[in-house]
């Protein structure tokens, strides 16, 4: 956490690690809204990613995206507090699938999975 530039600039805090799980949490500034006033995707897809990233690697071992899809379900506005919730589905060799779920103060927002893979370090 404390090497994670990128998320501690958002404002990003890791809520909670397990085993193959994470929770992360930021809320949508100002500055995070795109031209139609609804938060930028981008910065909804780092926070799953955050997520996502913490999940993979809390088993002490260095692992990395081997790719990532997000699906969109509903917009976000500036002053929602977003919640991102990782599990892990699968995990075989130097490869997992990891479902987050982002979720404002009302609804779930988005639906990440991600392709993990490890590292040799």
């Amino acid at each position: 956490l404390r090497d994670d530039l990128a998320s501690g600039a958002l404002g990003i805090e890791v809520i909670d690690v397990g085993p193959g799980t994470a929770t992360a949490a930021m809320t949508i500034t100002d500055t995070m809204v795109n031209g139609h006033a609804i938060g930028h995707g981008g910065y909804v897809f780092l926070l799953a990613d955050t997520a996502f990233a913490y999940a993979c690697n809390s088993y002490g071992v260095a692992t990395v995206a081997a790719s990532a899809d997000i699906t969109f379900i509903a917009p976000v506005y500036a002053g929602d507090r977003l919640t991102a919730v990782g599990v892990e589905r699968a995990k075989w060799g130097r490869s997992g699938i990891y479902d987050i779920t982002v979720s404002n103060q009302a609804r779930v927002v988005a639906e990440f999975r991600g392709n993990s893979r490890t590292i040799a370090r």
